[in-house]
């Protein structure tokens, strides 16, 4: 019998719990999935992890095999220094699904301009045809396991799309850039820019004064990833400018978005309130349970973190 510790959010433990037993039993595992309290930290064999949990301290699980996120985001945790674990962020379809709709969505509603359209109520005939999408240009700033399968959708959609990563990356139908030279690059073709970045100290700031007034006058940013990745005060100063038209943002510095933040009253800003890439119980579970069958199975775990890379 393996044992399991549910370390996610107290509040939600009802709903995760009984998904992540179900998982158990299909993937055939004998698991006693525990909470805190439960048994003694060193009989816990495989941590379920969210960093609204309970748990801080990860040195007392001194026979945990690995930290099984149920979060994408890891950088809440990855530089816990009792964290010495193997540690796997969470990465299923249903979140890569809810990602792709997102996004997909709101780049139609870009390319589309349906919001000429939305909430009119006076007589304005203007019989004026959207391109198509093989005439627009969208830039993907992030091509991991959600960036990539975003790009897929876009491809599929006929869209001219560029990826761009910190390291060499290839996806069909896509123009793949890197590096600092293809970042500028990217950005100078981005009528449409969606941004799927983890939260490094390299991506900070990325979108700031300097790289903003790189893209197309006139562009759209739609930003499901990180909230730290935008400079928000450079961003707001290119709004009113019209360096960038409107933008679209799902994360925040600051979550939930303070009453008082600017966007929330700015013209051209759409707030989303993180929901573009919402974890699943049923579907996420399945990968807890793959990942404790690898475990004990002596196979590499799925999704796990590079450390150094922070992702």
């Amino acid at each position: 019998m393996v044992v399991a510790l549910y370390a996610g959010a107290v509040a939600t433990a009802d709903v995760w719990m009984p998904a992540l037993a179900r998982a158990f039993a299909e993937a055939g595992l004998a698991v006693d999935l525990v909470r805190p309290g439960d048994v003694p930290p060193e009989a816990v064999e495989y941590i379920v992890y969210a960093p609204s949990g309970p748990v801080t301290d990860f040195a007392p699980y001194t026979q945990a095999k690995a930290v099984l996120g149920l979060w994408a985001g890891v950088e809440r945790v990855v530089g816990n220094p009792t964290l010495t674990q193997p540690l796997c962020r969470m990465v299923d379809e249903g979140l890569e699904r809810g990602m792709v709709e997102w996004v997909a969505g709101q780049v139609l509603r870009a390319h589309l301009g349906l919001d000429r359209f939305i909430g009119r109520h006076t007589p304005h005939w203007e019989q004026v045809a959207p391109p198509l999408a093989p005439e627009r240009s969208v830039v993907v700033l992030g091509l991991g396991a959600l960036g990539a399968a975003a790009v897929w959708m876009l491809v599929t959609l006929g869209f001219r799309v560029t990826g761009w990563s910190r390291s060499p990356k290839a996806i069909e139908g896509a123009t793949c850039l890197s590096g600092a030279e293809g970042l500028e690059a990217a950005l100078a073709r981005a009528e449409i820019l969606v941004t799927i970045l983890p939260n490094t100290p390299e991506t900070t700031g990325l979108l700031n004064a300097r790289t903003l007034a790189l893209l197309p006058r006139g562009a759209v940013i739609l930003n499901p990833g990180r909230g730290n990745l935008i400079d928000d005060e450079a961003l707001l100063a290119a709004l009113d400018a019209g360096q960038v038209a409107q933008a679209t943002l799902d994360v925040f510095r600051t979550e939930p978005l303070p009453a008082e933040h600017p966007y929330w009253r700015h013209p051209r800003v759409t707030v989303s309130p993180h929901v573009a890439a919402e974890t699943r119980p049923a579907s996420a579970a399945k990968v807890i349970a793959e990942n404790i069958r690898r475990g004990e199975a002596g196979e590499p775990f799925l999704n796990r973190v590079d450390r150094a890379r922070g992702y």
